[in-house]
């Protein structure tokens, strides 16, 4: 695999979340951005197979691909809608 230059290192690291236990995780719809997918339903499309892959090679989907919901603007930014996103889950144990 070729290494990330420096440029695309800091573009993931920009869209990088924190928990308050100090693990890392991103959101897919901003991942989507930074894989220049211009649509989210076609992004949408390659997560349901890499979650049908995770599930096929033995894996519990729900550790690696976490359903998160949020509210988003819509339209002219006057209202707004739940939308469906992805994160992974935190690896430590509550």
């Amino acid at each position: 695999m070729s290494e990330l230059k420096a440029e695309e290192y800091k573009r993931f690291e920009d869209t990088k979340h924190l928990r308050e236990d100090g693990s890392e995780y991103w959101l897919a719809r901003e991942l989507s951005v930074e894989l220049d997918y211009s649509k989210w339903q076609n992004f949408s499309k390659v997560l349901d197979k890499a979650r049908l892959a995770c599930k096929n090679s033995g894996f519990d989907m729900d550790d690696h691909f976490t359903e998160v919901s949020k509210m988003a603007e819509t339209g002219g930014g006057t209202t707004k809608r739940n939308i469906i996103d992805y994160a992974k889950p935190s690896m430590t144990q509550d």
